[in-house]
């Protein structure tokens, strides 16, 4: 792993937190940690950035969660404050976190510890559950899900680009390897953007599935309202027959009523004669 130079001062001598984290820096390039990854930015060596790789069994297996390091002046003497960038599920981002080697608890901070110390033990509170200021609560599905979109989160953060390159390289060859084979568009990731050379095609695809679509709805309208007229002509013969049923059994009725009133009349009259 390539080891940047951190520039000196000269012969003057250097504070205290400069020459602590240049032996920090020079352990942690000789010694590297499991899944965690540091910079110092090239202008500023007490503002760190930091990458934790998701450990294996956990929910955020497979994400990569990038964060800083701030360290005052007094610094061993003093805590670091402690941000996290990507999102994650367990902490707040872009939030002082309140942590037992963050700044927020300088009674328990301990001037022996260094950026590894830190880190690692930022990485062990992250795969707990312990409640805290700053962290937040979410499902296990949740961090799965913060875990993927890590990938191209990242990769949108220039200091990230910038002081992280084979993480980067690693992430891009995931992401590509991740594309969807159905669309045959040959994807490009650059500066942390996804393109797809194909967009002009799948816009053609779409318009075409428009008109398509739009004919067959225009087609499914005309065959509705066809159907529409052939009900209503049946229901038009189905009241008209229904009327003629009712005028026929009136008429039956009247005919019948009038039989019956001349049979009373004969019948009432014979009566009379005899």
């Amino acid at each position: 792993m390539e080891v940047k130079k951190i520039s000196s001062t000269g012969g003057r001598k250097q504070p205290t937190a400069i020459s602590r984290m240049k032996q920090d820096y020079m352990r942690l390039k000789r010694d590297p940690l499991p899944y965690i990854t540091a910079e110092p930015l090239p202008n500023n060596l007490l503002e760190w950035h930091y990458c934790v790789k998701g450990p294996e069994d956990t929910p955020y297996q497979g994400g990569y969660y990038h964060g800083t390091l701030l360290f005052p002046r007094e610094f061993p003497f003093k805590p670091p404050s402690i941000f996290m960038i990507t999102p994650n599920g367990r902490f707040r981002t872009n939030t002082r976190l309140c942590l037992s080697i963050s700044d927020y608890h300088p009674d328990t901070w301990n001037p022996t510890w260094c950026v590894g110390t830190i880190l690692t033990g930022l990485l062990s509170f992250m795969i707990e559950t312990t409640p805290t200021l700053g962290a937040i609560e979410s499902s296990t599905y949740e961090k799965q899900q913060y875990a993927k979109k890590s990938l191209a989160f990242n990769l949108k953060n220039e200091h990230f680009r910038e002081l992280f390159p084979e993480i980067c390289d690693e992430i891009t060859k995931r992401l590509q390897k991740h594309q969807p084979a159905t669309t045959g568009a040959a994807a490009t990731i650059t500066n942390g953007t996804v393109t797809n050379n194909n967009d002009a095609e799948s816009d053609k695809d779409l318009i075409v599935a428009n008109v398509a679509n739009g004919e067959l709805v225009n087609k499914n309208a005309h065959n509705v309202d066809n159907e529409n007229k052939a009900n209503a002509g049946t229901k038009g013969f189905f009241h008209t027959y229904i009327n003629w049923q009712t005028i026929y059994s009136n008429l039956v009725i009247v005919i019948s009523f009038c039989i019956f009133a001349l049979i009373v009349n004969y019948v009432l009259k014979n009566l009379n004669q005899e």
